[in-house]
């Protein structure tokens, strides 16, 4: 009878054993960009050329953020990309919480308020935005770590609760320890960290309206993950012995704050290099109170990761006026050049070039030309005679502004918009701001911005988003007593920029359309694959209408966040407008898209434990801060992974 019924179990369960070893493997996305080195690509396949048609959304969470009236504060843009680990979602929301979510389901798991929203509305520019945060693994423990504004926190990813053992009860004051003391409230932070072994290496944000003698400096900073002690500091702007800092006339380096790293690092594990963007000093217009070339404002440098040595350093923009800082992740890629392989990095710019180097040696893969630039009026400015250009790839966006380049849908506002533009100065790429002010294009959104490129390994094609409105930089003298703003009080700059947007008629651009494009570079052969305008500008199309112009069918969407591109075809993107798009990665053509809100998110993709894929967009702003979650439709649906955080 034993026996018997031991044989009878064994056939009944072996197809269940048999079906488990043949269910799919998850496939997580542990890292901000996928991987370590920012690639975005995804080796999945179920969602594919010929399965997209059918995908649908699967579930939705939205924040529930409203604005508080207590501290003043309203959330911003749903800017996140999530982290899938062990089944489960690592969320960081406008205000600056921690949830962790069922990967199948969009359940939600737990939550964690730093309660960043206490300290009022941050100085920058975009209020309460956070991109996403960074995991770790302490032997089978999983971390998360955040950072808050001038905190770093360390979270238990089963719990949500803070690691006590870590810093103060579970947070590190990123405000302490700068090369000198801070106004915390001046303090933030937008992007991830990037953990390397048992370092969290944390860059920071800064209001860039702000500007005063010893503003808060850009220190780059390397934090033991089971202490949270300093491990190591770069101070991007070198301090009295240190390599570049005579490039800082008039002991500038002793005042000149900013020179941060805002958006996110790349990080070559196998090597131990992280490659940082740095950004703009302080003041991002004018620089009559930092002479020089300014090492390494508006640079890549790439570090030892285990020391915060400098390895090598690209300065991409000397002397900076134009806001120029290179404002995407960088990418780390293999390309094959002239039949050599190559591991390299490349740096795209809101001016719209891609810089391409050696990773390790820092060499440029193409050769990097130092081109005579147009020299300011403005009293006090001492221009950088020459900027770097890269001969190849070509620019993969618009510069510089002509009379050519007006609105041109119908002949009576093409010469209304060019009556605008001959009201200010226009010229070349680097033409500088000046008094009576400067029509700029790429403007300060870019070319590229934080959303930057996704590269596909099979190929060496690397996509991106570009943007192309342009603006206009006018440099006035600043009058602290008759200034107004909520924060002109603690403003002591000689010169700011008054801008103004480039338009005319009260709402339409300056430019002709499309004012994006989707763009695919061929980095083993240094050229543009494609180039399409991309989404649309629902507002403008309706003004448009109302005035009875026939507008192009894609006007371009405006937005910064990047894509996404996977195995089976596809890149999916978003970034502006009112819709989530997925593009034939081949020719740029798109086949599918789903009406959203807003796309304020670069999306991610997974596998769960059941087999099924999902994409995964965040959209939105404020209450309406929605995390989409797109798959293949599934009958019967997948039973509940139930999974627990952190396992």
């Amino acid at each position: 009878m034993t026996r018997t019924f031991v044989a009878a179990a064994c056939v009944i369960l072996l197809p269940v054993s048999v079906a488990a070893q043949k269910a799919p493997a998850p496939v997580e996305w542990p890292y901000y960009g996928g991987d370590q080195g920012g690639m975005k690509y995804s080796p999945l396949t179920q969602i594919n050329r010929e399965t997209v048609a059918q995908l649908q959304p699967a579930w939705e969470w939205k924040t529930g953020e409203q604005p508080l009236q207590q501290f003043r504060t309203t959330p911003g843009a749903f800017q996140n990309t999530p982290l899938m680990i062990d089944n489960v979602l690592y969320v960081s929301t406008p205000y600056n919480r921690v949830i962790a979510l069922d990967a199948e389901s969009g359940r939600e798991l737990w939550s964690f308020d730093p309660k960043a929203y206490e300290e009022g509305m941050p100085s920058s520019g975009q209020g309460f935005v956070h991109r996403g945060v960074a995991a770790w693994r302490d032997g089978d423990r999983l971390r998360i770590f955040m950072n808050s504004r001038h905190r770093l926190f360390c979270l238990d990813a089963r719990t949500g609760q803070p690691v006590a053992s870590i810093g103060d009860r579970g947070s590190v004051d990123l405000g302490e320890g700068l090369i000198w003391a801070i106004n915390k409230a001046h303090y933030a932070n937008t992007s991830p960290p990037i953990v390397y072994e048992d370092l969290v290496i944390v860059g920071s944000g800064v209001g860039d309206r702000l500007m005063y003698r010893r503003d808060p400096p850009g220190d780059v900073r390397a934090f033991h993950s089971r202490t949270g002690k300093v491990a190591w500091t770069f101070h991007t702007i070198p301090q009295r012995g240190e390599f570049g800092n005579e490039t800082w006339k008039n002991d500038s380096w002793m005042y000149t704050g900013h020179t941060n790293v805002w958006t996110p690092m790349a990080l070559d594990e196998r090597r131990g290099l992280v490659c940082l963007p740095v950004s703009t000093p302080s003041n991002d217009y004018y620089g009559g109170r930092r002479l020089g070339d300014g090492w390494f404002a508006e640079s890549l440098v790439c570090l030892d990761a285990a020391t915060g040595r400098r390895k090598w350093h690209f300065q991409i923009v000397h002397h900076g006026l134009w806001d120029y800082d290179p404002p995407s992740p960088p990418n780390l890629v293999t390309i094959q050049v002239n039949g050599r392989k190559i591991d390299a990095v490349v740096q795209l710019t809101k001016q719209g070039f891609a810089f391409v180097f050696d990773r390790v040696t820092g060499r440029p893969v193409w050769p990097i030309e130092e081109r005579a630039v147009p020299r300011s009026d403005v009293p006090g400015e001492e221009v950088s005679p020459t900027q770097p250009f890269p001969t190849k790839p070509p620019a993969f966006t618009e510069q510089g502004v002509s009379l050519d380049d007006a609105f041109d849908l119908t002949p009576e506002l093409k010469a209304e918009a060019q009556a605008t533009m001959q009201k200010f100065r226009m010229g070349p790429l680097y033409t500088p701001p000046s008094l009576e002010g400067t029509i700029m294009r790429p403007g300060v959104w870019g070319g590229a911005n934080w959303g930057g490129g996704t590269f596909d390994p099979e190929t060496g094609m690397l996509y991106l988003k570009t943007v192309g409105l342009g603006g206009i930089f006018r440099i006035e003298k600043f009058d602290r007593a008759n200034a107004t703003g909520a924060r002109a009080a603690e403003v002591d700059a000689e010169y700011v920029n008054r801008g103004l947007p480039a338009g005319f008629k009260d709402s339409l651009p300056l430019f002709k359309p499309p004012y994006a494009r989707l763009v695919a570079i061929d980095l083993n052969q240094g050229t543009i694959a494609w180039r399409v305008p991309f989404g649309d500008m629902p507002d403008l199309r309706e003004e448009l209408a109302r005035l009875g112009v026939n507008a192009p069918d894609r006007l371009g969407a405006q937005g910064p966040a990047g894509a996404l591109v996977k195995k089976g075809g596809l890149i999916f993107v978003g970034g502006g407008d009112r819709a989530f798009h997925v593009v034939d990665k081949a020719t740029g053509r798109e086949i599918w898209s789903a009406p959203t809100e807003e796309t304020t998110g670069t999306p991610m993709t997974y596998q769960t434990r059941s087999g099924r894929q999902f994409v995964i967009v965040a959209t939105g702003r404020g209450a309406e801060a929605t995390l989409v979650a797109f798959a293949l439709p599934v009958s019967p649906p997948p039973s509940s992974s139930d999974p627990t955080p952190g396992r």
